[in-house]
This record gives C-alpha cells, sequence and structure tokens, in this order.
C-alpha cells in the first residue's frame, strides 16, 4: 500500500503564537507578501535552506518547529 506524506509549514501557526502579522514577516525577511502568503498558506512548491534559516532566527524555533508531516 502506497502512503502519501505531505510535509506543511507551521509559519502562521509560529507568527501567531509570537503575536507577529504577516506583513511584520514580510519587512524582516526583506520578501514579498505573495511570497509569505505562500509560506502561512502552505502553497509553495520548494523553500530554499537559506529561507529556513531566515525563519528559524526570526521567531526563534528550530527547522523541525517550522514544518510538520502529514498522512
Amino acid at each position: 500500500m502506497l502512503v502519501i506524506y505531505m510535509i506543511k509549514t507551521n509559519v502562521q501557526k509560529l507568527l501567531n503564537e509570537r503575536g507577529k502579522t504577516r506583513y511584520w514577516l514580510v519587512k524582516q525577511m526583506q520578501t514579498t507578501y505573495k511570497t509569505v502568503n505562500k509560506l502561512c498558506d502552505n502553497t509553495l512548491t520548494g523553500i530554499q535552506l537559506e529561507t529556513i534559516e531566515k525563519l528559524c532566527n526570526l521567531l526563534d524555533c528550530t527547522p523541525g518547529d517550522l514544518f510538520t508531516v502529514e498522512k
């Protein structure tokens, strides 16, 4: 039986927990609102290691906190 796993980001959850907004993340990452929306809405198709590092530093978390795996 084939099991399909989906990797999802917890960026919106982490922002909520820290009392931060998407706008704050756009400014801190010096990126576009479109990019942050994709991160928060789980519609991105790829992510660079540099972006993961930035998110971890800004949100004070580990890469393991940024992602969840769902069946």
